[in-house]
């Protein structure tokens, strides 16, 4: 099967190029910039460029994109050209070119404003079915290419997953604060909980929406880390998360204290990962326990992948107060 893969000087980019490459697969890898994973080097705004790209691919990964990181830096219209314009490119290409399934890589940023509940509420429990409030264009061009997707399914039944990712990069924290009260692999190793996964997982999910997507149509699922936490723990996560957590992991302090590690005093939301793992048969292996696991016998807590793949960053230039300018 002939691939078009987007982004792939990005960290997933470059992870799904690397997976099916190794699989034998024809990759036709496209990005902005260059790199050993990058065959053709342009803009995916440009649908010219685009439709060239695009000659004999059967399938598409789009995981090119803006990012949060992006959103000090860049104009409201560049999200527009690059998030929308160049969704909407792929996808009008995509059915002229008979391409037997999309998969679209959109993120849990969508859910804005759902993902922080006033501070005397519970956490927030997030599935697809919260209504999405995008806070900044990043969210905002986002969840427009959802829409898009969705729309390209119903109008010319081309096959659409949408994979809202949660966190998988690897640079340190946009919080300040956490930057300074946690060790950085304290701060990934407590979201695996409720917010995180690993970037093997998240190809894992992308491979597996490739395979589903004919069957499935459209579908729209959140792609995290299976978490151990229920409905019923919210308003304790909250207030008292490491109290929680010793419920259900009643050994993490001893891996914990060993390094100088804390679980966080409350947390404010959860990701559902259910439908996803029931949708498309995902088992995310690189979950809290196994980095607990992991923990325990002194070994990385990480996959393969992801220290292979390693720290990218967003910007050619360094910032004074953390690893991107938050707007």
């Amino acid at each position: 099967m002939r691939i078009l893969i987007t982004g792939t000087s990005g960290h997933l980019g470059e992870a799904l190029a690397r997976t099916l490459r190794d699989g034998r697969h024809d990759v036709v890898g496209v990005d902005l910039l260059a790199s050993p994973y990058t065959d053709r080097i342009g803009d995916i705004a440009d649908r010219e460029f685009v439709r060239d790209a695009m000659r004999g691919v059967e399938a598409v990964l789009h995981a090119a994109t803006l990012h949060k990181p992006q959103v000090a830096t860049h104009t409201r219209q560049a999200f527009v050209d690059t998030n929308i314009s160049g969704t909407l490119n792929l996808l009008e290409e995509s059915v002229a070119q008979g391409v037997a399934a999309f998969v679209f890589t959109s993120t849990t940023s969508a859910f804005g404003h759902a993902l922080t509940p006033a501070p005397s509420q519970p956490a927030a429990w997030i599935d697809e079915e919260v209504a999405c409030i995008p806070k900044n264009i990043y969210g905002i061009s986002k969840l427009a290419a959802e829409h898009l997707c969705e729309l390209f399914q119903r109008k010319f039944a081309l096959p659409c997953i949408v994979l809202r990712t949660s966190r998988f990069f690897p640079e340190a924290d946009d919080n300040r604060a956490t930057r300074e009260t946690y060790a950085d692999a304290n701060t990934k190793v407590n979201e695996l909980l409720y917010r995180r996964a690993d970037i093997a997982d998240i190809v894992d999910a992308h491979l597996l929406a490739l395979q589903k997507a004919a069957s499935l149509g459209f579908a729209r699922y959140i792609v995290s880390a299976t978490t151990p936490f229920q409905r019923g723990d919210l308003a304790e996560l909250r207030s008292n998360a490491p109290a929680v957590l010793q419920r259900y992991a009643p050994d993490y302090r001893d891996a914990y204290a060993e390094r100088g590690w804390r679980m966080f005093p409350g947390i404010d939301r959860v990701y559902d990962s259910r439908r996803a793992r029931d949708g498309l048969g995902w088992a995310p292996r690189w979950n809290f326990a196994a980095a607990l696991e992991a923990l325990r016998h002194g070994r990385e807590y990480r996959s393969p992948l992801a220290r292979s793949i390693g720290s990218k960053g967003y910007h050619a230039e360094t910032f004074e107060d953390g690893p991107f300018p938050v707007d």
